[in-house]
């Protein structure tokens, strides 16, 4: 008995003890082996993605059906309002028919500029998106007003449901989706409304573009 006793306590002066004494006493049941990236990995939960934004004013691409003011200093003759047909182009003096789907309207005044510079030497420009006419989103299923939406302001996908007339009580609110057409492809974007209604995973409210279409189940 008296051995034992020694032997325990030459054992703690030198400080040896057990790997499970060390991790009961740590609180990590982890096996010692695993690195310390991933033990962060499972510790540290990643931070959500911030909601999108509303685009600036400025970054507006124009699109078909947009009505434009464009006019020239001191120039009568070539102020007037232009609307984008459905080809995407506008018709102007001495310009002829020029882009203007697709661009802002920095853009678009640089491009007439550079048109009517032999024209009109020095000319000054200003070039203002009158009316919002091909902002269109649709919103199908069951929600309490269906359709095609025209728009004249960015929303985001509660403001759209909200414009839709809400969801009816058969809707599957949690299995909501955005379709985005690209130039190759679609992109679909789910939106669980219970998380973000609850202020959780707000990075799934984003901001809807022209032509996508939500569905609701």
């Amino acid at each position: 008995m008296l051995r034992k006793t020694l032997l325990l306590i030459i054992a703690g002066i030198l400080g040896f003890s057990s790997p499970a004494v060390i991790r009961a006493e740590s609180g990590d049941a982890a096996p010692l082996a695993e690195t310390p990236s991933s033990v962060s990995e499972k510790t540290v939960p990643s931070e959500p993605a911030p909601p999108a934004r509303a685009p600036a004013p400025e970054n507006y691409i124009i699109g078909p059906g947009d009505v434009l003011d464009i006019s020239v200093w001191k120039d009568e003759s070539l102020t007037r309002s232009c609307i984008v047909l459905p080809d995407g182009f506008i018709s102007f003096p001495l310009a002829g028919y020029v882009t203007a789907a697709g661009r802002t309207a920095s853009q678009l005044k640089a491009d007439l500029e550079a048109r009517l510079t032999r024209y009109v030497p020095g000319v000054t420009l200003s070039l203002e998106v009158k009316q919002v006419n091909s902002l269109i989103i649709y919103v199908i299923g069951r929600v309490n007003n269906p359709g095609r939406f025209i728009l004249n302001v960015d929303i985001n996908v509660l403001q759209a449901l909200s414009t839709a007339g809400g969801l009816n009580p058969f809707a599957n609110k949690n299995k909501i989706k955005i379709f985005r057409e690209g130039s190759t492809e679609t992109t679909i974007y789910p939106f669980e409304y219970d998380q973000v209604i609850e202020g959780k995973r707000l990075e799934q409210n984003i901001y809807l573009r022209r032509g996508d279409v939500v569905v609701i189940p």
